[in-house]
């Protein structure tokens, strides 16, 4: 017999989503930090188990729906690490904080939109306590060449 998921896990398992087995760091860095209260995310790429999905630079003969869910996917990568250093993901009492990163050339315009992909996914989860600070920026290159990276900051209870 099964353990019931989490709340947080069936929010995610009612949406056809699901964690993924592992999220492998590239180098030499921690997935994650905890100061207090906060936990800090390492940046996770478009990758689903260490192999990378999308690749950038983004432009306009991208569809957005799929750099958005680029975006997602560095979202389900967060919520392993988050799983992986508090236990459950019903441990989250507040998103603080995301930064996301687009691969993209000078002048693209839309790199806030899909970021939309990772905080539209944290809001589903938790509410208003998923609501967050943000920053979303262009950069000319992503590890593995990805389209997307994210990063986070997160508040436990």
């Amino acid at each position: 017999m099964s353990a019931e998921p989490s709340p947080v896990e069936a929010r995610l398992a009612a949406l056809g989503l699901s964690l993924p087995q592992s999220a492998p760091s590239r180098a030499n860095f921690l997935p994650y930090r905890q100061s207090g209260n906060l936990l800090f995310l390492a940046g996770q790429i478009c990758e689903w188990e260490g192999v990378p999905q999308h690749f950038g630079p983004m432009s306009a003969e991208v569809d957005m729906a799929l750099a958005e869910s680029a975006a997602r996917l560095c979202a389900l990568n967060l919520l392993f690490a988050i799983k992986s250093a508090a236990g459950s993901l019903d441990r989250v009492s507040a998103v603080i904080r995301l930064g996301g990163f687009v691969s993209a050339p000078p002048g693209y315009p839309d790199g806030p939109k899909v970021v939309d992909g990772a905080s539209n996914l944290f809001i589903a989860l938790y509410g208003d306590a998923g609501r967050h600070a943000r920053t979303a920026v262009c950069v000319s290159s992503l590890p593995a060449n990805a389209l997307v990276e994210v990063d986070a900051i997160v508040e436990l209870a």
